[in-house]
């Protein structure tokens, strides 16, 4: 398993062994917690794994994942989350350090949720005509509107990669896309580089506020088409936009 792969190496071998044998194919989720077992998510079920996390090794992983520098991360650390290689994204929970009603560090972790991140390309095509306008070669302004977990997210990256792209097969061509990823999700930036396929004429903003980066996308990029992960204002809503809310 690729993904898993890339995972692991944050691990200490120990955790590495303990996982791998464990695992399985639709592995979506592993959750390490101090003095707790680790919980792998599979598909829809649960497998509480026997082996206990000790703090030391929650201190390990999250150097490893943060490079040796909790400062360079500190801004992800205050928004609950790490996105890494491979674009998967490790949840932090523990102490939460206030200023002035804002939250400016997390200390003392107590656990870590990786997130494996998916892509499964093609997954839109059902939906591709509701969204592409043949006809004038751009898309209809559309929402995509799911209860969680059902791949809002994931369709979204899809219809990027193809309305980018370009698609041959009924004569669509690609058109210059933005993407305003205020949570990392749709293109998972790691030092200014996607780790999820958005597609060749697509530039991103990552972790801006929507309305702002809308703003700074026209005025900076000119994209035909603005993508962004939710819709949480009035202000994100005046756009021409493909939204996941």
């Amino acid at each position: 398993m690729k993904d898993l792969n890339q995972i692991l190496v944050y691990f200490p071998q120990d955790l590495q062994k303990i996982i791998k044998e464990e695992a399985e194919e639709e592995l979506q989720e592993i959750r390490i917690r101090q003095g707790k077992p680790i919980v792998l998510k599979i598909g829809k079920n649960i497998k509480i794994l026997k082996y206990i996390v000790k703090e030391n090794e929650i201190s390990e992983i999250f150097e490893k994942i943060c490079e040796n520098s909790i400062y360079t991360y500190k801004k992800q650390i205050c928004e609950g989350f790490i996105t890494i290689k491979g674009g998967h994204r490790v949840g932090i929970t523990g102490n939460c350090v206030q200023e002035d009603g804002k939250i400016i560090n997390i200390n003392y972790i107590s656990s870590l949720n990786f997130r494996i991140a998916q892509e499964r390309k093609d997954c839109s095509d059902k939906i591709l005509k509701y969204v592409i306008d043949i006809e004038n070669n751009n898309i209809f302004n559309t929402l995509i509107v799911s209860k969680p977990g059902a791949g809002k997210t994931t369709i979204l990256r899809d219809l990027i990669r193809k309305i980018s792209n370009g698609i041959p097969e009924i004569k669509f061509k690609g058109i210059t896309c933005g993407i305003v990823d205020e949570r990392g999700e749709i293109a998972a930036m790691q030092k200014g580089m996607p780790q999820n396929d958005i597609g060749v004429l697509t530039d991103v903003l990552d972790n801006s506020p929507k309305d702002k980066g809308m703003t700074m996308l026209v005025r900076s990029m000119a994209p035909t088409v603005i993508a962004c992960d939710e819709i949480g204002s009035k202000e994100d809503m005046r756009s021409n936009t493909i939204c996941d809310k």
